[in-house]
């Protein structure tokens, strides 16, 4: 299904096209519809299967079509982490860009200023709250927490909750909210616990149980581990040692994608880039020049990462680890299309094992680690329990937007602005990384992407 037949508010489907996303995962075909039709669910979805757009998008189209009073919170979303917090605000403010809908992530370990702005918030109303549930406790003990026309509920990764002791502060926020609400409860796993929780807080609820996509069979997937200051040698290399006429860079940012294109000329190679700064027109151009291997390398931010249409990509390049599984899946998924085998080579550098990992567990194997040229010199070993290997960051996100408020019509986004939160498991694999050189595609085979 296509974001456009779900029949969103003409606002929304803008925040979800500046989002870069065209086609529905099968988490979102399913539940989008459930919760449009008011529908409690407990669903079985980890992160990395699309889980939060496929709650965001509707509750967003429900305050835009069902407008309510001020000076209330409309939408609360619980979450175990303030990573998680984070990402999640960050994705609202991406989707709702065009809205009016207003947003803000409570969560501990804040300044004086921060507490500020959460109890402007909680008191005067915001439209979707994101919180932890100790932080919201807090705020709740002192009696200014505007609950009592709540009309959605959201519980992300309440497995991880519950794992980490939230039980009774799960309980007492809930026995703060009106009797007649939507629940919506989400849980990697389903352990006799989930099943107790979802059964006092749950009316007669839809049941949903979605896995995360698999990248197909045919696509080459290999990795670096490497030091931040390597990356530009170590693409340097690879693309001297191979032939390809069709190589996609991913970066994770816009400024890497500007300095890497610029380096990347200064050294020779036809390079061209695309991200939000370019106008559409320009894009268009690229994207022209791209698919009839004019332009060979073609550098860009996840804006690409779904909805492009090419079918001759030989080499994708994630020169930055991908935010979750999900956007691995699709921008790895750029090769192997239409009937063709493809490259898809992973850079990780020292501050990146975690967000590595937590793609792996998804996938439910280790992407195979390459020998890294010894030109290259001395690189870090792949230890992603190690303290310092971030995956997320604790900054808080830009001002609260006060209900009502919302941006200037026609206002552009900067960047990808939607991004879905990663956790950050325990490595699953140890011992020496396996000594592979980097290889060309073995022919065609008869796979379709997923993508």
């Amino acid at each position: 299904m296509k974001f456009t037949d779900f029949n969103f508010h003409e606002n929304l489907l803008e925040g979800i096209a500046a989002s870069g996303y065209e086609n529905a995962t099968p988490v979102q075909e399913q539940v989008i519809p459930l919760i449009l039709k008011g529908k409690d669910i407990i669903a079985s979805a980890q992160t990395g299967t699309g889980k939060t757009a496929a709650f965001l998008l509707p509750l967003i189209e429900k305050l835009l079509t069902q407008p309510s009073s001020d000076h209330h919170i409309d939408v609360l979303i619980i979450v175990p982490t303030r990573e998680l917090a984070v990402q999640i605000s960050d994705h609202i403010d991406g989707l709702s860009y065009f809205t009016s809908v207003s947003s803000i992530a409570v969560y501990g370990g804040g300044d004086g200023s921060s507490f500020v702005q959460e109890k402007q918030a909680l008191s005067k109303g915001a439209d979707i709250v994101v919180a932890t549930p100790g932080k919201l406790i807090s705020h709740i003990n002192m009696g200014y927490v505007k609950l009592k026309e709540l009309r959605f509920l959201v519980l992300d990764e309440a497995d991880r909750m519950l794992d980490m002791g939230f039980h009774d502060d799960i309980m007492r926020i809930i026995s703060n909210l009106p009797a007649q609400r939507q629940t919506l409860l989400f849980s990697a796993t389903m352990p006799p616990k989930i099943r107790t929780l979802a059964q006092n807080i749950l009316k007669d609820p839809s049941e949903i149980n979605i896995a995360i996509s698999k990248p197909p069979e045919k696509i080459d997937q290999q990795a670096y581990v490497i030091y931040e200051t390597q990356k530009m040698p170590l693409v340097r290399h690879i693309l001297k040692s191979v032939n390809y006429k069709s190589i996609l860079i991913f970066c994770s940012k816009k400024q890497n994608v500007k300095n890497l294109t610029r380096d990347l000329k200064k050294a020779g190679f036809p390079a061209e880039q695309i991200h939000s700064d370019l106008e559409q027109a320009e894009r268009e151009e690229v994207l022209r020049g791209f698919a009839s291997r004019r332009i060979p390398i073609l550098v860009a931010t996840d804006i690409l990462s779904r909805g492009i249409d090419i079918d001759q990509i030989e080499l994708v390049i994630n020169y930055d680890v991908p935010h979750d599984g999900e956007d691995y899946v699709h921008r790895i998924g750029r090769t192997a299309r239409a009937a063709t085998s493809g490259t898809a080579v992973t850079f990780v550098s020292d501050k990146e094992h975690n967000k590595m990992a937590a793609i792996e567990q998804l996938l439910g194997n280790p992407v195979p680690k390459m020998k890294v040229p010894d030109q290259l010199g001395e690189v870090p070993e792949y230890e992603p329990r190690r303290r310092g290997h971030g995956g997320g960051s604790g900054n808080r996100p830009g001002g609260f937007n006060r209900k009502g408020g919302g941006r200037p019509s026609g206002s552009k986004p900067q960047g990808n602005p939607s991004r879905q939160g990663t956790s950050h498991p325990e490595n699953q694999q140890k011992g020496p990384r396996p000594v592979v050189q980097l290889r060309k595609p073995n022919g065609p085979s008869g796979n379709e992407s997923p993508a």
